[in-house]
């Protein structure tokens, strides 16, 4: 037990100096922003796919997280992995939350209104796919 104590004040003392960041492959950015009725949605994927030359690959499937952000009812904003999917003709992208069983939510590439959980996503306005476009909201 004296050992374990040991090494645990010894973990816990670490500085955080010797904290990893993630290397470039793991950072996230937001490709998609939805919102519904009290909640909000988004789609993180890891910037090395999107900034990759062309970008997602029609029929390409990518892990990446998705947020169901109910802050507005006092519930916080959870983060999940989801598998994104461009689809073959590059006009829908696929989340799946495989993590809840929850069927495949398509959204138009341009944006569009779609439905994610029952429970909190129904009626999601959704922007279009790379939010980050300049033209985002125009």
């Amino acid at each position: 037990m004296v050992i374990g104590l040991a090494a645990a004040l010894t973990l816990l003392s670490a500085s955080a100096e010797t904290a990893t960041l993630p290397d470039d492959k793991a950072w996230m950015i937001r490709m998609l922003a939805c919102e519904g009725d009290g909640v909000r949605m988004e789609v993180y994927l890891p910037q090395s796919v999107v900034f990759a030359d062309p970008g997602m690959r029609a029929g390409q499937t990518v892990a990446g997280y998705y947020t169901l952000d109910l802050t507005a009812a006092n519930k916080g904003k959870g983060l999940e992995p989801a598998r994104i999917t461009m689809s073959a003709d590059k006009k829908t992208v696929i989340v799946d939350q495989f993590t809840r069983g929850l069927p495949p939510t398509h959204i138009p590439v341009g944006g569009g209104t779609v439905d994610f959980d029952k429970r909190f996503g129904t009626g999601a306005k959704c922007g279009p796919f790379q939010a980050q476009d300049p033209n985002f909201g125009n």
